[in-house]
């Protein structure tokens, strides 16, 4: 009886090779020596099926321990007799390939629920002040007359006989022998033959789902919220989705968003600039008393500090910017333009000015 090769040097990795380097050895010489490469080489066949072997046993902690310890005389103490026929041999081709391609052989994998997207559009003063808006989202929920299953109650699915319950079959693809999901089950690995009244074998209800969430005060036009398991329901045991409240600000009529500082524009007669006054400005509160200084001009900016929006996650708030704008009357009562022309014949008569008006009669002398 031949010696049987052994399995480490059929696929060129050490005694203390890990599992990841056998993975890489074995992938390597199943593409080399698959046989539809190498339709009319006997010996690639010969080669691919020692090296299904080799894999099958290495990649096992069990087996290979008893390899290890006692050669292939005790593989027959692990269970293991070697593959019956090709299937055998391309059910591990199909598990590392599978795997590499993103299919496996296990039947459906656990899915993580989709995220939901809600739009929710404020006042301006409702997302500077925060509060607590209760939403209505229309998503799927596990069916509660099934618990999930799809199945009416009283009965069970039965095992998918086209795959014998693993949710995938083998198909070959070029070279490739790959697990693809079952078209019978659509990879569950189970048939509802009957099904569900309430979800029609779903296992999922569309319900509407009413939630209360707390808006912070200080979001801004953008600001996505995350509800973390308020998604969609996961699949095969999988976790739910998040829930993403994006924000919509609309805009206000008094004030303007500078980032966490909030700017409005004051009117003032231009006598309050010239002489000074106390004004009340706006808040998102109450109103509060400024003082306008003597000499004032159109356009200053003031800042009262700490009026403005609060940071999130802080305590510390932006300032309330005030813009005064000074404004001149249209129209005038024959009493008040006396007035200002007195004040500008005053003006004029003012020593500053005289001063002035000489030194540009000099300079215009000089000039011509």
């Amino acid at each position: 009886m031949a010696q049987r090769k052994d399995f480490y040097e059929i696929l060129g990795v050490p005694g203390d090779a890990s599992e990841e380097e056998i993975k890489k050895a074995y992938r390597r010489m199943a593409m080399k020596y698959h046989p539809d490469r190498n339709p009319d080489d006997p010996q690639a066949e010969v080669r691919f099926k020692e090296a299904a072997e080799a894999y099958e046993v290495l990649r096992d902690p069990q087996k290979r321990a008893h390899y290890d310890r006692f050669g292939h005389e005790g593989l027959n103490n692990s269970g293991f007799q070697g593959f019956r026929n090709t299937d055998d041999i391309f059910s591990t081709f199909s598990d590392i390939f599978g795997e590499f391609f993103g299919y496996g052989n296990r039947g459906p994998r656990p899915q993580a629920g989709a995220d939901l997207r809600y739009n929710l559009t404020l006042s301006f003063r409702d997302a500077a002040k925060g509060r607590e808006i209760e939403l209505e989202l229309p998503k799927n929920e596990t069916c509660e007359e099934c618990s999930g299953s799809g199945a009416a109650p009283g009965t069970r699915p039965e095992t998918c006989q086209q795959c014998g319950g693993q949710g995938q079959i083998h198909q070959s693809q070029g070279f490739f022998r790959l697990a693809v999901t079952c078209p019978i089950c659509q990879g569950q690995g189970e048939i509802i033959t009957t099904p569900c009244r309430t979800c029609h074998g779903r296992g999922i209800v569309r319900k509407i789902r009413e939630l209360k969430v707390r808006v912070p005060a200080g979001v801004d036009n953008g600001s996505r919220l995350r509800l973390r398991g308020e998604g969609e329901p996961g699949l095969y045991g999988g976790p739910p989705g998040d829930l993403f409240v994006v924000i919509h600000v609309q805009e206000d009529d008094v004030f303007r968003r500078q980032g966490q500082n909030l700017v409005v524009k004051k009117e003032i007669s231009f006598v309050d600039a010239a002489l000074g006054a106390r004004i009340e400005v706006p808040t998102l509160d109450d109103p509060v008393p400024m003082d306008i200084p003597k000499g004032t001009q159109s356009g200053h900016v003031f800042q009262i500090s700490g009026m403005g929006l609060p940071h999130l996650g802080s305590s510390h708030r932006g300032d309330l910017l005030v813009e005064v704008q000074v404004m001149i009357p249209t129209r005038l009562t024959g009493k008040q333009e006396e007035l200002l022309r007195e004040f500008a014949r005053l003006e004029d008569d003012r020593p500053m000015k005289k001063v002035k008006r000489l030194f540009k009669k000099a300079k215009d002398a000089v000039k011509g």
